[in-house]
């Protein structure tokens, strides 16, 4: 792990409530195409290093049941409800929807994250994917700075980029 690596402020996120429910929605540009984006968030290989969990097999294909293992927690199955390479996938992680959207955009990709999560953890959550991005973005860029997720997390800028988030939900 890099530790010279610290979270930047925080990123273009918002919170829709539609209900009971709260969608955290997170966007981050690339300045790679998406079909090399899509690679990293499917391949359990390419998870393993940004990613807060495992998973023992391929993302990529609809209709696959795939075990996420959570770091420091419990593993759960589910199923690829969309995968529209490389562009759309779908899934569930736990009790929590995802969607993932990559959009080709000004020679790289835009990528939307929607997480249905409890609204206790948004702002945990917002933080804790924005570390795992910027981690995911080095490691497009052939630049690995290795996993950083859970304690780790607290030493790359996670207090701050939580309050951060914090604040900006609440506004």
């Amino acid at each position: 792990m890099n530790q010279q690596y610290q979270a930047g402020a925080a990123g273009e996120a918002r919170v829709e409530k539609q209900g009971e429910r709260w969608t955290l929605i997170l966007v981050r540009q690339f300045r790679h195409k998406p079909e090399k984006v899509w690679q990293a968030i499917t391949d359990p290989v390419h998870l393993r290093e940004w990613a807060p969990f495992d998973a023992d097999a391929s993302l990529a294909h609809q209709g696959a049941t795939v075990t996420l293992t959570t770091i420091g927690a419990q593993a759960t199955q589910t199923t690829i409800v969309k995968a529209d390479r490389p562009h759309l996938l779908e899934y569930s992680w736990g009790e929590n929807h995802m969607r993932w959207q990559l959009e080709e955009h000004d020679n790289g990709t835009r990528m939307t994250l929607w997480h249905n999560i409890p609204q206790s953890f948004v702002s945990m959550g917002a933080a804790g994917w924005h570390i795992c991005f910027d981690v995911l973005e080095h490691l497009v860029d052939g630049n690995p700075l290795g996993r950083i997720v859970g304690p780790d997390a607290m030493q790359h800028g996670w207090p701050r980029l939580k309050a951060e988030y914090e604040a900006r939900f609440e506004a």
